[in-house]
């Protein structure tokens, strides 16, 4: 029973300390799809959630001179809600919805500054009239997805299929000493598929998970700034503009088992496809061709921890995870090391899960050479993240 009982509480735990961990991790990543939604016992379940993530990248260096920048990083928030429905004792579908990739910086004066100096020294048009520099830049996704599982016995435990398709919106923004940008895709779409097998018995579960890569091509305007008009565009004018990337396909592997009365280990282990995040390609009439350099290399995501069920409606967990960083020079996203903690608590009709993660962001540089705007480093920074959701079920 006590086994039974770490399987109960101590997965959604699992939920709360990887996904406070995975909200900051992975190059853009935010949020995944709670699909773990379909394992939980309940004709119908609902779980809604949210984690806000508070990072704190900032320069230490720009251009060999010493940072005076505050953080470039903006805090965000990313909202979770899945509600499923058991159809038959063997089948059952799950509708979800989340934020799985975004991003958003804001630059103070010494970065914009070295930005334009790079502009004026490659010269064309921007460079002639003064250097354009990024002021903001931010994108964020919605994914809405469905996803269902059927499974079978097979031995002492039971073997799961999973399988289901999602929408994925895009809107971008960046704001620049030159105009404004702003680009959307209203909708594109991916799937998922995977496979699982468990004992209930033991708390043992192997879940495999794949999610395809994201093909967008939006479209939207570019509102011209003052400089502009010597170079005949009148200021606020609003020009066509159309770009087009990818987002990556990922491939999960999720691993635990209950270990001693009252006791369960998980572990994760998570591949992601950053490399084909080469560059974000665009148009803007009037300007031509320009693109946003990334240069990525694929990612790795590792996590591994333990879970404890202290009473019947209150266990707890703790998690360890590191981050492949996935930054080549072009841009510092360096690797990440995250402890979280989460805790279950059966409260009122439903359960609340309350989770958090301290990261440390590993130092790193970006090099002009390597397709940066600018030179900089940044020495070792911290990221804090807070999740909480609630569940309810018939």
């Amino acid at each position: 029973m006590a086994i039974h009982l770490t399987k109960k509480l101590s997965l959604a735990l699992l939920s709360a300390c990887a996904f406070a961990g995975a909200a900051h991790a992975g190059g853009f990543a935010r949020g995944d799809a709670d699909t773990d939604i379909l394992y939980e016992d309940g004709t119908a379940v609902f779980r809604g959630g949210y984690t806000y993530v508070m990072p704190d990248r900032a320069y230490d260096t720009v251009n060999g001179a010493a940072g005076t920048d505050d953080a470039f990083t903006d805090s965000y928030g990313v909202p979770s809600f899945a509600a499923k429905f058991r159809i038959s004792e063997n089948f059952s579908c799950a509708l979800s919805y989340t934020q799985p990739f975004g991003a958003s910086s804001t630059y103070g004066t010494q970065a914009q500054a070295a930005d334009r100096a790079a502009d004026v020294a490659a010269g064309g048009t921007t460079g002639a009239l003064g250097g354009n520099a990024v002021k903001e830049a931010s994108f964020d996704t919605n994914e809405y997805g469905g996803t269902c599982a059927v499974n079978f016995a097979a031995g002492p435990g039971n073997i799961h299929f999973i399988g289901g398709v999602f929408s994925q919106s895009f809107d971008y923004s960046e704001s620049k000493t030159f105009g404004t940008l702003e680009m959307e895709d209203s909708s594109a779409f991916g799937y998922r598929i995977g496979a699982a097998y468990e004992i209930t018995e033991y708390a043992l579960r192997a879940e495999l998970m794949y999610r395809s890569q994201v093909d967008h091509e939006a479209d939207g305007t570019f509102t011209s700034n003052s400089p502009l008009s010597l170079a005949g565009i009148p200021t606020g004018s609003k020009l066509s503009a159309t770009g087009y990337g990818s987002l990556p396909q990922s491939l999960e592997l999720n691993l635990q088992s209950g270990i001693a009365p009252g006791w369960l280990a998980f572990g994760t282990v998570k591949w992601t496809d950053w490399s084909v995040l080469q560059t974000l390609n665009y148009n803007i009439t009037s300007l031509g061709d320009l693109q946003k350099n990334f240069f990525w290399k694929d990612g790795w995501t590792i996590t591994g921890g333990v879970g404890h069920t202290f009473t019947d409606t209150v266990s707890g967990a703790l998690s360890l995870t590191w981050d492949s960083g996935v930054g080549t020079g072009a841009d510092i996203v360096t690797d990440t090391w995250t402890v979280g903690a989460g805790t279950q608590i059966k409260a009122g009709p439903g359960l609340l899960r309350l989770g958090g993660a301290v990261s440390y962001l590993t130092s790193g540089d970006q090099t002009v050479a390597d397709g940066a705007d600018f030179n900089a480093t940044a020495d070792g920074d911290w990221a804090y993240t807070l999740t909480a959701s609630y569940k309810i079920a018939f």
